[in-house]
């Protein structure tokens, strides 16, 4: 099934944005975009959609009072920079409530929870959605193990992080290598947002970047700071890399 999609938020840069990332998905159609509450109504009633991406903090009406003037809604995906009105949004029935900005892989579980609801007629249970947007706390340092030693480093001074066959590596900005006790999903959910997966098997501090160079078939190549490493990105990485950094 394909699903007729207004964007609805009064920033135009959040709308292009979300516009460009439902491009990918065939499932989505984008019929229209509004501004403000007021003209979302009248687009509603002119083109009838299956289902809209909903700002909640808009000026003239905001996204629950837009929606309670409708007599039959649509489907309704929240977007929102603000975590607090989760609760509110599933209990007016939302497939789904993004928080800005929107990701590719997050959309991604929203088509699939989509398409699951209109083929299944079922929502999954409030407290498994609420949980995925819980913020990442990230620590304030992590933990290396050096002989009889426990050495604290702090996650700006590293400058990337490496899997090599079985072990896994992190490099600071003092020219350090340090073998770590984690895995790269393990230390991802240490790591704040300004840390970004390039590879299978590479984590690097965004904050750390020097320069991005082209690679092949639409790779990128990273030069960081404190370091004479380039760091190669893998192929199946490339649409997020492009999204991250607008390239």
């Amino acid at each position: 099934m394909i699903f007729k999609t207004l964007i609805i938020d009064d920033e135009q840069l959040a709308r292009q944005r979300l516009i460009r990332l439902l491009g990918h998905f065939n499932e989505i159609k984008i019929i229209g975009e509004a501004a403000n509450g007021q003209e979302a109504l009248r687009l509603i009633e002119a083109q009838k959609p299956d289902l809209i991406f909903l700002d909640v903090e808009m000026p003239v009406l905001n996204g629950f009072e837009m929606l309670a003037k409708l007599s039959a809604p649509p489907k309704v995906v929240f977007t929102t920079a603000y975590d607090h009105y989760a609760l509110k949004a599933f209990e007016e029935g939302s497939i789904d409530y993004l928080l800005k900005p929107v990701e590719k892989d997050r959309l991604q579980k929203t088509v699939e929870r989509l398409a699951a609801q209109f083929t299944q007629q079922q929502n999954l249970p409030i407290a498994a959605l609420l949980q995925q947007l819980q913020p990442k706390t990230a620590v304030k340092n992590l933990t290396v193990k050096i002989g009889d030693r426990i050495l604290l480093i702090r996650p700006s001074d590293i400058i990337y992080a490496e899997a090599e066959d079985k072990y896994f590596f992190i490099y600071t900005s003092e020219g350090k290598k340090h073998l770590t006790d984690y895995t790269i999903t393990g230390l991802q959910s240490k790591l704040d947002d300004q840390f970004l997966q390039i590879s299978r098997s590479m984590i690097i501090n965004t904050d750390q970047i020097k320069e991005i160079r082209k690679g092949f078939n639409g790779t990128k190549v990273f030069v960081m700071n404190h370091t004479e490493a380039k760091l190669g990105s893998g192929r199946s990485f490339n649409d997020m890399i492009n999204e991250r950094f607008g390239l």
